[in-house]
């Protein structure tokens, strides 16, 4: 029997691309989160070194690895773990959409996802064959709830939740017995303040006890590692282990060198800090050339995308910024709530952000 999927959202986006592709001087591509800058030659130097790898890997990660983990929470989020409170995915989309299907959640049991999503976390609740419903709200969370995603800073909108509102959100979580699980692979992307976004692991959010309680992240942001499938996962010991066990069976291990790589790229925030100050500087750039094209910018407090809106269906945005050879994505490829804003993405270079400042000028 087919499994009961969406269609892939960005289908419906071609024939737009098509269209930007046709204007003079070609497409600028905002529509895609994808990183454009080189991945740092300390992290591909040890992923090089690391190339002789006969042996099979560990699924629970390196010994290296998993202390490189525990330091970085630490270190950049204020975060005590121990290596049995973390381990490695390949990638954070795979652990996403696969993490309903892990903790046996099936028919009956519902999985809440933010109001604007990104589109996996449905696609994990359909995969299990849960229910998903949208609330940002945790006092609309019904008794049936098994699997809370938060996702701060957000995909698309940029929003950020703080202490207080993700502790609520744990506090709503524990009354019905449900695992809270934050997507945070944007926290070092923080243009509100030099440190990173609050992480739902902060001592002030959980008050003493991990228990049902995770941290996603990822590598692709911060350090341009999108081709190396690189992301982790941290939090509840015992939830850990059930996916340890689960992962051990499936073979969904990350590739020795690509461990190796993630331990040199944990340890070194100098690289980080020259990637986020490139996406500030492309942020800036962007943000004041479509508020001088009439666009209102929401929340986008975070992360790599601006939230943006002139007051009309958000079809018609589109349309109307490919006939100037530029691609963004509607606000409806996120949820249902957004009719009238676009993603807007900062992942071009340079000379491509210069060219859309011009063509919006």
């Amino acid at each position: 029997m087919p499994l009961n999927l969406p269609d892939f959202p960005w289908d419906a986006l071609a024939p737009y691309g098509a269209k930007a592709r046709t204007y003079d001087g070609g497409i600028i591509d905002l529509s895609v989160g994808s990183p454009v800058d080189p991945t740092p030659q300390i992290i591909r130097e040890a992923l090089a070194a690391a190339t002789d790898a006969h042996s099979y890997p560990q699924t629970a990660g390196s010994v290296p690895l998993r202390e490189a983990i525990v330091d970085w929470y630490a270190r950049r989020r204020g975060v005590e773990l121990t290596v049995d409170n973390v381990l490695p995915s390949i990638g954070s989309k795979e652990l996403i959409a696969f993490l309903p299907l892990m903790l046996g959640l099936g028919a009956g049991d519902v999985v809440v996802q933010p109001t604007a999503a990104y589109p996996t976390y449905a696609i994990g609740a359909a995969l299990a064959g849960a229910t998903v419903i949208a609330s940002d709200d945790p006092a609309e969370w019904p008794a049936e709830t098994r699997l809370i995603w938060l996702n701060s800073p957000g995909n698309p909108d940029g929003r950020v939740i703080g202490v207080e509102g993700l502790r609520a959100a744990v506090v709503r979580a524990r009354e019905l017995g449900a695992v809270i699980v934050n997507d945070e692979c944007y926290a070092e992307l923080n243009w509100a303040g030099p440190e990173p976004t609050p992480s739902i692991l902060d001592p002030r959010v959980i008050e003493g006890s991990r228990h049902l309680v995770l941290s996603v992240y990822s590598l692709s942001k911060q350090s341009n590692l999108a081709g190396y499938r690189a992301g982790f996962v941290a939090g509840c010991g015992d939830l850990i282990a059930e996916l340890l066990a689960v992962r051990k069976h499936a073979g969904l291990i990350p590739p020795a060198p690509v461990q190796a790589a993630m331990v040199v790229a944990l340890g070194d925030d100098a690289h980080v800090q020259v990637q986020r100050e490139r996406y500030r500087s492309r942020r800036d750039r962007l943000l004041s050339a479509f508020n001088g094209a009439g666009f209102r910018v929401d929340s986008s407090d975070a992360g790599l995308y601006l939230w943006a809106t002139r007051g009309e269906d958000a079809w018609a945005t589109v349309d109307a910024l490919a006939d100037r050879g530029i691609l963004v994505v509607p606000g409806s490829f996120y949820g249902d709530r957004s009719p009238e804003h676009v993603r807007i993405a900062l992942t071009v270079s340079d000379a491509q952000v210069d060219e859309v400042v011009a063509r919006l000028a």
